[in-house]
């Protein structure tokens, strides 16, 4: 009976949890060949659960309230590697979804965070101004590779959010400016209040590829890459 009585009991009972986490570690170690955890966890549990009904202490048997609370705990842990499961199956799907949608961005431009303007010859040259609130007065400058402003846009009053625009490539004398990159720079003011700004700049994209992650990473013209998600705008 002393077999018996460290087997089974309200002791025992108590401790089936605790058994089935050495047991599973156990089955871990030496090769299982289940490949979903939450099957495995409620195998084992399962074998613990009738060897202990088969073994227990007939004077003292097992407590129905304890072996409820057990069962209930255990379907807690197996419905969890259930949701887990689900929940990376469709991030992996998510993911191949938005690499076939980035894929068609190829030689589209997009607005990303940034500063630069990119002239060609004869053409104009486009971004963005992100407001924090409305303002009644925003002005873009636009400067060289050396810093030289060599063109002030009035854009006049804005209202709050994302706002384009667009240069003509000509400098503030009326002549064509030379083909090339420039940076912008935005205030704004509201009342004479200054006005919060993020600038975005109009990059083409060159290519599409992924990370380790899967997530989608966009190449842009000027040799810099983004992630697919930091894309303000499509244009």
């Amino acid at each position: 009976m002393s077999t018996t009585s460290s087997i089974g009991g309200t002791t025992s009972s108590s401790s089936i949890l605790a058994a089935l986490g050495n047991s599973t570690g156990a089955t871990s170690s030496t090769g299982s060949t289940a490949t979903n955890p939450g099957q495995a966890l409620n195998e084992t549990f399962l074998k613990l659960l009738v060897a202990q009904l088969n073994n227990q202490d007939p004077t003292n048997p097992m407590d129905s309230s304890q072996m409820t609370a057990q069962l209930a705990q255990i379907d807690t842990v197996s419905g969890i590697s259930n949701v887990n499961t689900s929940v990376q199956s469709l991030v992996s799907q998510f993911q191949q979804f938005e690499a076939m949608q980035a894929a068609q961005l190829a030689g589209r431009s997009v607005l990303v965070a940034g500063n630069g303007l990119q002239l060609a010859a004869g053409s104009t040259a486009a971004g963005a101004v992100s407001l924090g609130s409305a303002a009644d007065a925003v002005t873009v400058k636009i400067a060289d590779a050396g810093g030289n402003v060599v063109r002030t846009l009035s854009l006049g009053s804005e209202a709050a959010g994302m706002q384009n625009f667009t240069w003509d490539g000509k400098t503030d004398s009326g002549s064509a400016a030379p083909a090339g990159a420039y940076t912008f720079a935005v205030t704004a003011t509201a009342g004479g209040n200054a006005v919060s700004t993020t600038s975005y700049a109009a990059q083409q994209v060159s290519g599409v590829s992924t990370d380790s992650s899967g997530n989608v990473q966009l190449a842009l013209a000027n040799g810099s890459q983004v992630g697919f998600g930091d894309v303000a705008r499509f244009l």
